[in-house]
This record gives C-alpha cells, structure tokens and sequence, in this order.
C-alpha cells in the first residue's frame, strides 16, 4: 500500500528512535493525524524546544546553562572529584532521585551488545581523563562504574576499570544491590541507594 509521504517521513524519523519500530511509528502517525491540528502544533513546538537544550561539555548529561556545564559540573557544592560513570541520562536521573550522591557523572552512551568500546565513548572516557589531569591533578579522589550488570556490561566495566586505573585514587562499581541483567534506570530507590552504599 502506498504510504502518504507525510507520513513516511514522519515514520522515517520516529522509528530511528530508541524502542520505536516502523509499526509503533506507524500507529503513532495515525494517532497524531486523528488528533487534529491544535495537538500537532503542541508536539511541534515541544520538538522545537529541544533545541534549547545542549549536552554539557564535561559529562554529556542535558545542559541550559549557558556556560557549557550541567547542573552538576557547574556546582561547587558537589564533589567535582567523585565521578561516576553511567550509560544513560536517564541512569543520572534514577541517581538523583535517590539522593545519596554528591559527585559529578559521565555519560558514556549505552552499551552495545559486542561488549566493546565504540568510537563515541572512547572519546568521552579521553575527555573525562584530560579533565581529570587539568582540574584535579591528574587523579580524581574516586571514580565508579555504574554501568548496568549485563554480560556485556561487565565486560565493559572491567575495560573501563583499566582504563581509568592510573587516573583515580580508587575504582569502584556500584554494589550488587541491582540484579544481574538489571538496568538502574529501573532500580528502585532502596535498590539503588543499597548500591551506591556498598560500592566496592
């Protein structure tokens, strides 16, 4: 069947995102036509408004600063020496609805399933370690990783752990509060404070 091309390009567009499939992306074209003209109008300005926000130049976590950093590596009153190494954004904001950490993060990018390092996030790791030499002399007081406990995640992780050996004091990983093939952006708060408690 031919598609409308307003469609298509809508289709094109949503499918590419993370968990939507062509069919899903489909329904939601149907869903968003049905809805009339006032509905659009509110899901295209909230497209537009997006582009007001920036990824912060030290962690790559969401910033509107103005400055370049987020929230956090623009605070004094968090421990700047402290990182801790996630794979999404929304791995920060599961964190922060805990409360029970005061450091600064890394974004990596989500882990793919070879278990490897991919170009993106090998430059995000160097950016975090030229930072490290530049603003804490050369070792951070500590860095976790807080990469998700998968197969490929633990791979990953003893990777990173290497990697940034020579650059902290100490390395830790979050505690086995999460359970393997867990993910923290799912972890409940008690699961996730227990975690970052019994890092080791």
């Amino acid at each position: 069947m031919k598609i409308h091309p307003s469609i298509k390009r809508f289709v094109d567009i949503l499918s590419a995102l993370p968990g939507i499939g062509p069919r899903q992306a489909i329904r939601l074209a149907f869903y968003s036509v049905g809805r009339g003209p006032s509905f659009q109008k509110e899901l295209a300005d909230a497209i537009a408004d997006l582009q007001k926000i920036g990824l912060c130049k030290q962690c790559f976590y969401i910033q509107t600063s103005g400055n370049g950093l987020c929230e956090f590596c623009g605070s004094d009153a968090r421990d700047q020496g402290t990182i801790l190494i996630v794979e999404k954004e929304t791995d920060v904001m599961s964190v922060e609805d805990v409360g029970s950490f005061n450091g600064r993060y890394l974004v990596l990018g989500d882990v793919r399933k070879n278990g490897i390092l991919e170009t993106d996030q090998k430059l995000r790791l160097k950016s975090l370690k030229s930072w490290i030499e530049k603003e804490q002399g050369g070792k951070a007081k500590e860095i976790i990783i807080g990469i998700n406990p998968t197969t490929e995640g633990d791979i990953l992780a003893g990777i990173i752990a290497e990697e940034m050996k020579p650059f902290a004091k100490k390395v830790t990983r979050l505690g086995r509060g999460i359970p393997t093939g867990g993910e923290i952006e799912f972890a409940d708060k008690d699961t996730l404070k227990s975690a970052i408690q019994g890092r080791s």
